[in-house]
């Protein structure tokens, strides 16, 4: 087995490319990757949030993820979302993932069952899946869209187990951050779902970062991160402020469809979401162009 890479840096989960007839783009998709091979990224998470990935179906999760292995460059960690609601198919969709070239599998909380969903469920579902695959597995804590927060104390717990690599807090809270880091074990590792606090999670101990944001500004969120970790504080914290309106705007207001228009916009390709999503609307895509047009004139001076 090859020595597994370090969780460390900036991570970005790749949006999923449609063409107008809502069918995968592969060829868009490997222009993309293209693009981002030539960046500082450390890795991509596929089939996660931004990616759409609960609007996919199997095949096409199938599809696309054999279609990253092939055109991704060597140096970048490849991490799969491989939840279900189910145990028994989590970890047959790792498996896959593991057989197809992926590093690391995502494991989202199962959530439709909410109320049943104690720490002591989530416990034995976790072990069960860390347990069964051939790839470590980064718990996904993403209560915004679950209503499930994974809490500290049931991490302390999951940390011990040899083959879960960490957790992606996507919570959004510094303090959460912290008391992750604090109560896991020591090769355990916090990564942050925020663009909007990430320099004060990597300043409380996060590991780093898998930052929707990274779709469209990999480069400003790789040196955030690396003005960090030399300890240019004050750098740090003003790329941060300046970084600021953008994740609120694409990030956490519209998400996945705010995504897609900026990155039509910068270049790559976005493209359509699937529905039941819809496009922006001419209010929100003239506050996108105007922010992005005001990116780039600070990246020009």
């Amino acid at each position: 087995m090859p020595e597994r890479r370090e969780l460390r840096g900036v991570f970005a989960p790749l949006t999923t490319p449609f063409d107008s007839d809502d069918h995968l783009s592969l060829p868009r998709l490997r222009q993309n990757l293209a693009r981002y091979n030539a960046t500082r990224l450390a890795g991509y998470v596929i089939t996660g949030s931004t990616g759409e990935a609960i609007l996919l179906s199997w095949a096409e999760t199938e599809e696309l993820w054999a279609a990253v292995v092939e055109a991704a460059a060597a140096d970048k960690i490849l991490i799969a979302g491989t939840a279900a609601e189910t145990t028994k198919e989590t970890i047959l969709r790792t498996r896959r993932a593991a057989d197809l070239g992926f590093e690391v599998a995502l494991v989202r909380t199962p959530h439709y069952y909410q109320s049943q969903m104690t720490p002591e469920v989530l416990a034995d579902y976790y072990h069960r899946v860390a347990d069964a695959s051939p790839i470590p597995i980064l718990i996904y804590s993403i209560p915004q869209y679950t209503g499930i927060t994974v809490e500290a104390p049931l991490v302390e717990r999951l940390s011990e187990h040899p083959n879960i690599a960490g957790i992606k807090d996507s919570s959004g809270s510094v303090q959460r951050a912290a008391e992750l880091v604090s109560v896991a074990r020591r090769n355990f590792r916090v990564l942050v779902g925020s663009a909007s606090t990430f320099f004060a999670a990597l300043m409380v101990g996060a590991s780093g970062g898998i930052l929707a944001l990274a779709d469209a500004l990999p480069e400003a969120c790789v040196e955030l991160y690396e003005l960090s970790m030399a300890g240019k504080i004050a750098e740090a914290r003003a790329l941060q402020e300046r970084i600021l309106p953008a994740s609120k705007a694409l990030v956490s207001r519209w998400g996945a469809t705010s995504m897609k228009y900026a990155l039509d916009r910068l270049g790559y390709y976005g493209g359509p979401v699937r529905e039941p999503l819809r496009p922006l609307g001419e209010v929100a895509r003239r506050e996108i162009d105007e922010l992005l047009a005001a990116i780039q004139a600070r990246a020009a001076k």
